[in-house]
Order: C-alpha cells, then structure tokens, then sequence
C-alpha cells in the first residue's frame, strides 16, 4: 500500500458514515523477507507481505473499533470496511460512554518516506554465510518495508514508510556455548558485518577454554550494550508510564518522588527521530523528536498516552497507549570500548542478559541470568567462561551508585520481535562498567 491508495480507504469510510459519527482509522503492513540460518546455510527463506487496519467509530464518549485484514485490493478493501461500518455502528448505541477518551482534534498531518537503502536479500545471506563459513552460525535475517497510517474525520492524515533490516544471530561453540550478536539498521554496511563477526569468532576463540564457576558474591563487571539494552527495557515497563507513576506502580516511583537519584551522567531520552518507527501513534496525536525521560541522574519527564491525559490531566506527548519508549536513547560516556577490559582488571565480562524480571518492583530490584560469552577476567584479560549465573541487583545502584564508567560507543539494537509482524521499537545503549554486580548463584 502507498499514501494514495490509503487516501482512497480513508475517502470511503468518509462518505460511508452518517452525520455526526466520526472515526480514526489506523493501518500498517510490510514487505519483508525471511531467512533463518543454520550451520551458515540457509534453513528457512520466506516473504510476507500483509497489511491490516482499525476502524473506530466514535460518537460523543462512545467508540468501537473494527479490525480487519487488508488484501492490497481497492475494491476488495472497501467492500471489507462497509461491512465492518455496519457492524459496529450497530454495536455504537450499545456501548457506554468512555470518559477517558481523548482524541486529537488539532490536526497534524505528517509524511514520513525513508528510502530504502537495503540490497536483495540473496546479496545478504551469501555475505553472511561467506562470512560465517566454517562456523555454526544460527540466527534470522529479516528486512524490506514496513508502512504505518491514520486518518480522522477532522481531516487529519498521516503516513510513515521506511526500509529496515536486522540480523540476528548467534556462532554456537557447543551444547549452551555461544557468541550472541546483532545488526540492524535502515541501510547494509557489508563492512559492519565483517567487523561483527570478526568479533564473535575472537570470542568464540575464547569459549574453547573450560568453563569456570565462581562463588556467589557481587564482582565489577563490564556489562556489554546488549546487557545494558535488557536492563533498560525491563525498567521501561513501567519506568517512564505517567499512568504507572501516578497509580504509584512504577520502578522508578522513589527516583521520582526525590528519595533516590542515578549518577549524574546518566542520560535517557525517547528520541523519536533518531529511530525506525512513525512520528505519530494510533489516536493521532504527533510525538515530539525527543522526550528526555532522565538528565543528570534525575526523573525528568514521562510517556503520557491520550488516556492518561484525560485521566490526569497532564498533557499528552505522543505516547503509545503503553506508555514504554519505541526509540530509547543512552546517553555515551568516555570509557573506549578497546578500554574496557583494561579498565575492568579483574571481574567478569557480560555479553548478554537473559530472563529478567523484578524481584522487588518497588524498589526497582531485578534478577536474571547471564548467558552466552561471559568470562571471567583477570588483569584485563578473557581468562575463561563462566557457567550460567543468576544475578539480583537493584537498578537504582547498577545506574547510581555503583556505576564507574559509561562506553564511550553506543551499539544501536533494533527490536528482533516478529510477532504478527516486524516491529519498529529500537534501543541506542552504551556499555557499562559496574563496581558490583551481585550474583546469587
């Protein structure tokens, strides 16, 4: 689907409704191809192709909303939506009202195109099983075009289309041995995955040692981006979500109130233009390029979503209905990466984290597991792999107190999630080292 043929779905829904009913209608699809990845072979190729829609009727306080799959057909798809128009407006009368329903009445329409820098996806699987050869490489490319859309009755419209890609693999050593990696972007750097994978094998390299066990106690460490990039997804649940803060839910509730603050290189912002997905959401209110959500260690502003806003009264910033960022941002340090094993001396080297969740919400407490390529260091130097560990640690200290040094390079992680369709979230993290990372076994 392109703007055009949008605008001829929203031009029939238009002229279909009675006076008086109004109606937002939401769309998205993509153009994608597939192809998992085994033993650096090709496993699994495939194309998607698939769009789908949402119809809400509003009137007054009363909404209801119709879902339906595009075919890419005109005539086909507005046959689909006249009939998804009568159905729900025999459902509207029955409906009650939503007093926190808060719809953009100010209209601002925006057109988002991003050429498509992204070669054919038989040029990327043949550079990555080049680049692969001789190693059990396992993972999933994923790439093409994805396309978001609204419109209102107050005449607003808006459209976001932009090519993207991801690459996200593993080179398996043995049973759970392994060197997680990911690339991913809106163009193909054929450099960027030589260099990536250059780096795996060197780990690989170092996997080959026996693998080591420590006691359970608290280590500095080096918590590499992807490690980082977990531990900010999990506080963003409910870290920066006006409707969290003020049902007194959130994990950052005693950053917040004043009680607790991060170190004051800590800098975190929902920057929107920097990122894959639309500069607007499903109700039709535009976000802003940035949101930042903490400066100088301190909370310094929230995701509101339409209902919050009408629930709180506090303005609405674009927000999605979740309130968690799409386009978070970490703000680098000075530490170089080629630095940082030196700098850690003697500790352990975390790749990746797997399995978190809150041991204490309130008091932003988390616990997981490490997995993949962590080492045990010793005068900056990969001694040997550490058997899977559970570590439990508070997310005000590891981003406080505890926090020594921030990378001075920011690895950007597009989402890998496909589920229903390819995702648009993305997080830009630096790495981190930690005075004391506290493993419980």
């Amino acid at each position: 689907m392109n703007q055009q043929s949008f605008g001829v779905l929203v031009d029939h829904v238009a002229n279909a409704l009675p006076a008086g009913i109004g109606f937002t209608l939401n769309a998205s699809g993509e153009q994608s191809d597939f192809v998992r990845f085994n033993h650096a072979k090709v496993r699994q190729p495939g194309t998607v192709q698939q769009g789908d829609a949402a119809l809400r009727l509003i009137d007054g306080k009363r909404h209801t909303t119709a879902q339906l799959t595009l075919s890419g057909n005109a005539e086909t798809d507005k046959a689909r939506l006249s009939e998804s128009i009568a159905t729900v407006l025999a459902l509207l009368s029955q409906v009650p009202e939503d007093p926190h329903l808060l719809l953009s009445e100010e209209v601002c329409p925006t057109f988002q195109s991003t050429p498509t820098d992204i070669p054919s996806a038989e040029s990327v699987v043949d550079a990555v099983c080049e680049e692969g050869q001789g190693t059990d490489l396992v993972g999933i490319y994923a790439g093409g075009t994805l396309w978001r859309a609204f419109a209102n009755h107050h005449g607003q419209r808006n459209w976001f289309d932009s090519g993207s890609l991801l690459l996200d693999y593993s080179l398996v050593h043995s049973a759970d041995k392994a060197v997680k990696s990911s690339i991913g972007g809106t163009s193909w750097d054929r450099a960027e995955l030589t260099s990536s994978v250059a780096v795996a094998k060197q780990q690989l390299v170092a996997l080959d040692q026996p693998s080591r066990t420590v006691e359970p106690g608290s280590y500095r460490a080096w918590l590499a981006p992807a490690a980082v990039a977990e531990l900010l997804e999990l506080m963003s649940m409910d870290g920066f979500s006006e409707r969290a803060h003020q049902m007194g839910a959130s994990c950052l509730q005693r950053l917040a109130s004043g009680e607790v603050s991060l170190d004051s290189r800590v800098r975190l912002t929902e920057d929107t233009v920097g990122g894959l997905g639309p500069a607007f959401q499903s109700a039709g209110f535009v976000k802003p390029d940035q949101v930042v959500l903490v400066a100088d260690g301190k909370l310094a502003g929230k995701l509101v979503s339409p209902r919050s806003s009408a629930e709180y009264g506090v303005v609405a910033n674009g927000a999605s209905a979740r309130e968690t960022p799409s386009s978070l941002v970490m703000a680098p340090g000075d530490l170089p990466t080629e630095e940082a094993l030196a700098a850690l001396g003697t500790g352990i080297w975390v790749s990746n984290l797997w399995y978190l969740n809150y041991s204490d919400r309130n008091s932003a407490r988390v616990t997981g597991m490490t997995r993949f390529a962590t080492f045990w260091v010793e005068d900056g130097k990969l001694v040997a792999p550490l058997s899977v560990m559970r570590f439990d640690a508070s997310l005000i200290k590891l981003f406080g107190n505890d926090l020594e040094a921030i990378g001075a390079e920011t690895a950007f992680l597009p989402s890998a999630s496909t589920y229903g369709s390819r995702s648009t979230d993305s997080i830009r993290v630096p790495g981190m080292l930690v005075k004391a990372l506290p493993f419980t076994l």
